[in-house]
């Protein structure tokens, strides 16, 4: 030991020197005497949970053990002052200043709670401010071994020190959780703007029905020149159910940003459109000309354009280049020539492969088709012979043309 550093409800600080490692420490000597080995095993877990936390917002453990019946702590020396000192030199903060620490403050909060560790005691005295004005948050696991009665560590002046930032549900005799640590540290937050904590009475036990029953009356009310949105946000985290209270991560977050300062958040940019371009349609003409004229399809590749309006399709057909008039002259010969030749054709097979229906219909002068029939006036033979035997005569001669 060298010299003391302050002294406090739970015991005292003194500035020492590690010999092994040669660093300088602050050794923290707790309040309490004749410490049984029950008390010893319970104090002994609670420094080892605090050892196992390691962020830049808390203050680190080292060791831990007993000396002259009294319980000591080892941690990391935090060359600065406590809020309550800062407290002591000005009687309020600049809101700046507490934006800050509160986030720095959440943000050591959370790295222990994501532990599932709650500090218990967060009050002025256990945050501490470092050479460049950092915030480190001490005594981390050693608040529920102090409260405990188990241990007689507790003493009527602990007890009345902590009122001040104890929430509803602990003085109601529940269980602290990390819900509690917030409202300790919205008390904290509320004392550094107006200069007095949001709750204070005559006796312990009426500031504990204050914090039960009584809602606090918000700072801007006390005179205090904050945003609506930082007094918003403030008596949020005093609010009296641990489940309307933001967690220290959101804490953190939000005053991390410049959400405390109640600026509205910047629109986004607007980038204006250019308007739609209108696209002449395929047949529309150019503007210097009257009538609309169709460009003709290329050589390859080529689909037919549409077909002209009927009053502009022999302004179309003016249009047209020579060459182009050029290439369609064959075209038309050809069509013509082909459709003379196929009606030359159809009129000479018509003639060449008609029958001869004239000839059929034209009686021959040398057979009469009343040959050989007997007429009223001419006798039955011609030399007047017998009947029978010309008609003899006429059997056989048609044999023989069978």
């Amino acid at each position: 030991m060298i010299s003391p550093i302050g002294r406090g409800g739970m015991g005292e600080v003194w500035r020492a020197t590690d010999e092994v490692l040669g660093r300088a420490v602050a050794v923290k000597l707790l309040l309490g005497d004749h410490a049984d080995a029950s008390s010893t095993a319970r104090f002994r877990l609670e420094a080892q949970t605090a050892a196992r936390l390691s962020h830049p917002h808390l203050v680190a453990v080292f060791d831990f053990g007993s000396w002259e019946d009294r319980f000591f702590l080892v941690m990391e020396l935090v060359e600065g002052r406590s809020l309550g000192d800062l407290l002591e030199a000005e009687d309020r903060i600049r809101p700046e200043q507490v934006a800050r620490i509160a986030g720095e403050a959440a943000a050591g909060l959370a790295a222990a709670h994501r532990q599932g560790i709650v500090h218990r005691d967060i009050k002025p005295g256990n945050l501490m401010l470092d050479a460049e004005g950092s915030v480190k948050i001490g005594d981390f696991g050693i608040a529920q071994f102090v409260d405990d009665p188990s241990t007689a560590l507790t003493t009527a002046g602990h007890i009345v020190g902590t009122s001040l930032y104890l929430a509803p549900e602990r003085a109601l005799g529940r269980t602290a959780d990390s819900a509690s640590d917030m409202y300790s540290l919205g008390c904290v937050i509320y004392q550094l703007l107006v200069g007095d904590p949001p709750f204070r009475s005559d006796t312990a036990t009426a500031t504990l029905y204050q914090h039960v029953d009584t809602p606090p009356v918000p700072v801007r009310q006390r005179g205090v020149d904050i945003s609506p949105a930082f007094d918003s946000y403030l008596l949020g985290l005093l609010a009296k159910k641990p489940e309307d209270r933001p967690s220290a991560q959101q804490v953190s977050d939000w005053f991390r940003t410049d959400a405390w300062r109640g600026r509205p958040e910047p629109l986004p940019h607007h980038i204006p459109t250019a308007p739609p371009v209108a696209t002449p349609p395929a047949a529309a003409a150019p503007a210097a000309q009257p009538a609309p004229t169709y460009r003709l399809p290329q050589a390859t590749g080529r689909r037919r354009a549409a077909p002209a309006p009927r009053g502009t399709r022999s302004a179309t057909t003016t249009r047209m280049s020579t060459g182009e008039a050029i290439r369609r002259r064959p075209r038309v010969a050809s069509a013509v020539a082909g459709t003379i030749a196929f009606v030359a054709a159809v009129y000479l097979g018509t003639v060449l492969f008609s029958p001869d229906s004239g000839a059929a219909d034209t009686p021959d002068p040398a057979v009469s088709p009343t040959a050989g029939a007997p007429t009223p006036d001419a006798p039955a033979g011609p030399t007047g012979g017998n009947p029978g035997q010309d008609g003899g005569s006429n059997h056989e001669d048609r044999d023989d043309e069978d």
